[in-house]
């Protein structure tokens, strides 16, 4: 039997719904996209873009409790026809707390 990818998961993830931006480090182009689920070890991006997979981005995202966008440092694991799942890189403790608070506010 495989694992499916909720399976493999080091941390839980909850539904969201926000806006995204993510700027590639290979080119600087910008992929759009909403976030529909988020984590402490990363999210899933709907988009018609795609990445390529390892690549290197910038999330730029306005978290709740936040004045300012957060820019969270990511790497694309794996993508499908609908968006593309990505795993954080070093996160701040103040996004970090704004993600907890986001995925307490969902349950």
């Amino acid at each position: 039997m495989s694992r499916t990818v909720d399976d493999k998961r080091k941390h839980p993830r909850a539904p969201c719904n926000l806006y995204v931006s993510c700027t590639l480090a290979s080119s600087e182009s910008v992929v759009e996209g909403t976030a529909k689920d988020i984590g402490p070890g990363g999210m899933f991006i709907e988009s018609s873009a795609m990445p390529k997979f390892g690549e290197s981005i910038e999330i730029s995202v306005k978290l709740p409790g936040g004045d300012a966008e957060s820019r969270l440092p990511a790497v694309v694991r794996w993508a499908t026809s609908s968006g593309f799942g990505v795993q954080f890189g070093f996160l701040g403790a103040k996004d970090t707390h704004a993600i907890t608070l986001l995925m307490k506010q969902s349950h």
